[in-house]
């Protein structure tokens, strides 16, 4: 059995014996300083898992600890131990790099959530090789996307809040996981919610949930977003389009650590992490007043820009082979390769869309190239027209058009009642033969495929 060690930094005694006699009754060992210098010492003799520092010091402050940790420690996670509702400290400690705070007087749920979690991080760290440079989900060679691997991975030693910023389609929500999946909350939950798309007025009961009957509608129980991501990450996706109302109740949620469903009349503690996104420029919304520059602050201790696809043109071929990949097998086809002109082409385009718009791109085309490849005439760029046989529709369903019905409709449904009637038809005129079907409806077989699928007619 691995026996774990922390070291206690702190001047006053009783703190100390507090810290040490939590720590022993988890099975960890601890070591003792009172300043700063014997710290450093300590820390020079052995290799503790866990460092716990006061921020007030004889000798100097927790925050020249966090620095000196990071550059001949930095296996060592270290925790800083701010006064009552200074969140100034809190975040300053975050940003020269501790891996969490907490607050005094230290309360100890809180004080064990935080050293397991430390823990766990330390147990993982044996088999990271900070040298290598695994892709994971952030794929790509270019120099940017490098380095911002390199972050995600330092950025998921912490557990400080993350902002990441980027335009829409880059990638935000791939970078929010990597971070999450590299941490010591990968067992538990990854939480994900597009804030823009919640309803004023549902919004507290998504994220705090709600008593049943507390209001009309509320037959049962909600256990709400924030206590969903217990023990794991949340992720706020779009934070800019918070209502002002909704953004302070967030941000009492965060710096409480608890929240409170609707109807009820206690707080729930809730361990979480917050990482948050938007596409759009959050300082300017600060300055316009249509973002509190508290939730600001407490959202964006560090910040983490995601490059846009224009600016790493090289990472198009490994990221088109790879999502081309996925469609191949999503659609059971055999696989579609780039020719070089199309990759050019793909290479010098802007895409305003990012990645998101790459893979639409590639799923368009792959409906529509012959002989599994697809050249740069088949990926449509700058222009919205499509051929004949694209995925627009069946060029020659073979039947009369259905008289549109009168009133409001759902255009959609009705385009796919066309669509899967047109496809019966022709799959029954030629008795189910497939490529024949497809020659028939004036399309690839591959885009007969994918419409299948598409329309679970398979």
């Amino acid at each position: 059995m691995t026996t774990h060690t922390a070291l206690i930094v702190d001047d006053e005694p009783d703190i100390r014996d507090l810290l040490e006699i939590t720590l022993t009754r988890m099975g960890i060992e601890t070591l003792t300083a009172p300043d700063l210098t014997t710290a450093r010492q300590l820390l020079e003799k052995h290799q503790p898992q866990l460092c716990l520092t006061d921020m007030n010091l004889p000798d100097g402050n927790g925050i020249d600890l966090v620095h000196w940790i990071q550059q001949h420690a930095p296996a060592t996670p270290v925790a800083v131990i701010t006064a009552y509702g200074n969140m100034d400290t809190a975040i300053e400690s975050l940003k020269a790099g501790a891996f969490d705070f907490v607050s005094k007087p230290v309360e100890l749920p809180r004080l064990r959530e935080l050293v397991n979690s430390a823990l766990r991080l330390s147990e993982a760290e044996p088999d990271a090789d900070p040298d290598t440079d695994e892709p994971g989900l952030l794929l790509g060679n270019s120099p940017q996307i490098r380095k911002l691997r390199n972050q995600t991975r330092k950025l998921a030693r912490s557990q400080a809040p993350v902002f990441i910023s980027g335009e829409s389609g880059s990638g935000k929500e791939l970078v929010a996981r990597m971070i999450h999946l590299q941490g010591p909350r990968r067992e538990g939950p990854f939480v994900a919610v597009n804030c823009g798309a919640i309803p004023s007025e549902l919004m507290e009961s998504e994220f705090f949930g709600h008593k049943k009957g507390s209001f009309t509608g509320a037959v049962e129980n909600k256990e709400g977003l924030f206590r969903s991501a217990n023990g794991g990450t949340l992720f706020l996706d779009e934070v800019a389009d918070l209502p002002l109302a909704m953004q302070v109740k967030l941000l009492r949620a965060i710096q409480e650590k608890a929240v409170r469903p609707v109807g009820d009349t206690r707080e729930v503690p809730v361990d979480i992490r917050v990482l948050s996104a938007t596409h759009k420029n959050l300082p300017e919304l600060v300055q316009e007043g249509n973002f509190r520059q508290d939730l600001f602050y407490r959202i964006n201790v560090i910040e983490l820009a995601v490059p846009p696809l224009r600016e790493r043109a090289d990472d198009i071929p490994l990221l088109a082979s790879h999502i081309l990949g996925r469609i191949a097998r999503e659609y059971e086809c055999d696989p579609a390769a780039l020719t070089p002109d199309a990759i050019e082409r793909l290479k010098a385009y802007d895409f305003p869309g990012n990645v998101r718009e790459l893979e639409n791109i590639l799923e368009r085309a792959f409906t529509l190239c012959d002989e599994d490849r697809i050249s740069a005439d088949d990926l449509h760029l700058g222009n919205g027209v499509q051929p004949a046989g694209s995925a627009s529709g069946p060029a020659n369903p073979g039947t009369d058009a259905p008289s549109v019905p009168e009133g409001e409709i759902d255009l959609e449904g009705f385009l796919e009642t066309i669509e899967r009637q047109a496809i019966e038809k022709a799959l029954e005129a030629t008795r189910w033969n497939k490529t024949a079907a497809a020659k028939r409806l004036g399309i690839s077989f591959r885009a007969l495929r994918y419409r299948l699928k598409k329309l679970g007619m398979e």
